[in-house]
């Protein structure tokens, strides 16, 4: 579901964002473009859903080629996506 307020920028790299509230209630930020998808098994595509379900799936250029349309998470095309991930803790 698309949060009432939500546009935004992202923190790192500064490109608008729009918050999508996931199934399990958190909120994720996609790219404000929306894409055509097919939904396949094994896709390589992972696709935010308006209701906060995520597709596995491949964008597609043309709708005729769709079975649906989503948003792709700004994680998986922000520049400063490394800056996002938690460092792993070294094993003892």
């Amino acid at each position: 579901m698309r949060l009432k307020n939500s546009f935004g920028n992202c923190s790192k790299c500064g490109k608008q964002i729009m918050w999508i509230k996931t199934k399990a209630g958190k909120s994720m930020p996609c790219n404000p473009s929306f894409v055509y998808y097919k939904e396949q098994k094994g896709g390589k595509d992972r696709i935010v859903l308006t209701n906060g379900e995520v597709a596995v799936g491949t964008v597609q250029d043309y709708p005729e080629h769709a079975t649906g349309f989503g948003y792709i998470s700004h994680f998986a095309t922000c520049e400063a996506a490394q800056m996002f991930r938690k460092k792993k803790k070294a094993a003892v």
